[in-house]
């Protein structure tokens, strides 16, 4: 089996990987001491770097796998093959404006600055995300058409349409506008930030998760492709199983058929007799979400229920489907 190279984040989604890895039933140790943590699995090779970084690391094929953000993905373009949606490390990709603003949208934004003959400065983290969102308005194409917004870098500046500019930030966004910046396209959870900013929110340009990728030259190698498999099934198992609840119930069995009516379940359920005759027991896995809308129906159909949070549900029929190699 060959080793592959895997680039985890360091920072906001740090925590969160490592209880991931972990609820995996790997051992990681020295992560609080080191950039390269060990694994149980010693033909895995972590190493902590930014999320900004890891999507063209991986495409790059200086790692094989690694975990990062959609929006760094998107705003990167990297060519890279998406394994899984990791459900954590969500974000919100908005654009604020100074509370006094009379804007709705970023599109009446635009039209007021045009209608002025002023420029409109946007501050951001995020110059590709904010070009493509900006040339993706009506009112930007009608009046600009293909050209691209100015952005503008200490190192360099690019761009034909110096109406609209876009400032990279290097950090604290929310404080540019309104000396420095007309408007930001910045990350949020809450919002609670951007209002104690006096800012507001006006559009939404994306929501973002944390997701696990691979080089895809490493995903057409036969011996690499194969443990990168190991790793998604160990990993979207803990995915799976945040989103299910293992129910085990006690059932009179002439109450057995309706019962099974009204229970969704991952396949279907196991149907074990008990002691007595007239009694069986029914095993399953359910959506999370689901459960309470289930409770009614348990409490008038069913003796017993015992419910187990799963630490993983591998889905290896799924697996197996997406195996080429």
């Amino acid at each position: 089996m060959s080793k592959i190279r895997f680039a985890i984040p360091k920072g906001s989604l740090e925590k969160a990987t490592f209880d991931l890895l972990r609820r995996a039933w790997y051992d990681v140790k020295g992560e609080s001491r080191t950039y390269r943590p060990v694994l149980s699995d010693k033909e895995v090779q972590l190493k902590l770097l930014r999320p900004q970084e890891i999507p063209t690391l991986v495409a790059e094929g200086l790692h094989d796998i690694g975990i990062s953000g959609q929006d760094w993905i998107k705003e990167t373009s990297a060519d890279v093959e998406v394994l899984q949606n990791l459900k954590y490390g969500r974000i919100n990709i908005i654009i604020a404006v100074p509370r006094s603003s009379k804007a709705k949208s970023f599109e009446d934004l635009l039209r007021e600055y045009t209608s002025k003959g002023k420029v409109l400065r946007i501050s951001t983290e995020y110059l590709n995300i904010a070009s493509d969102y900006i040339k993706s308005l009506g009112f930007y194409t009608e009046k600009y058409g293909d050209k691209d917004p100015r952005m503008v870098t200490p190192w360099w500046k690019k761009g034909e349409n110096k109406k609209v500019k876009i400032f990279l930030s290097f950090g604290a966004t929310e404080a540019k506008p309104p000396e420095d910046a007309d408007a930001i396209l910045d990350v949020t959870e809450t919002g609670t930030t951007i209002e104690q900013n006096n800012l507001k929110i006006i559009d939404t340009v994306m929501v973002s998760w944390a997701v696990l990728i691979a080089n895809k030259a490493a995903m057409k190698d036969k011996k690499r492709r194969e443990k990168i498999l190991d790793t998604l099934t160990l990993i979207r198992g803990v995915v799976e199983g945040r989103s299910k609840l293992h129910i085990f119930i006690n059932v009179k069995r002439k109450n057995l058929r309706l019962l099974l009516q009204k229970l969704p379940s991952l396949k279907n359920p196991t149907v074990s007799s008990l002691a007595d005759s007239d009694w069986c027991s029914v095993n399953t896995v359910v959506e999370r979400e689901a459960f309470i809308k289930l409770l009614p129906v348990l409490r008038r159909l069913a003796q017993g229920l015992v419910v187990h949070e799963p630490q993983q549900i591998l889905p290896l029929e799924e697996i197996a489907k997406n195996d080429k190699g």
